[in-house]
């Protein structure tokens, strides 16, 4: 009977080290991430930012005919 007690702690064991990590997954997926009303500076998922290039250095119609 010892190691049928045994076996069953060590899997109750591994569900609950298994549903915690699910909760903690599925809180860091739907939790609130965006920012408050009072935050100074909101968060964004992208900023995008256009690559400065000086006209005439080498693009297609520069380089056309």
């Amino acid at each position: 009977m010892g190691v049928h007690a045994g076996a069953v702690r060590e899997l109750l064991v591994v569900l609950v080290v298994a549903g915690v990590g699910l909760l903690l997954a599925l809180l860091a997926a739907f939790g609130p991430w965006h920012p408050g009303v009072g935050d100074r500076h909101p968060a964004v998922v992208v900023e995008l930012h256009s690559p400065v290039r000086p006209v005439g250095t080498g693009g297609v119609a520069d380089n056309a005919g």
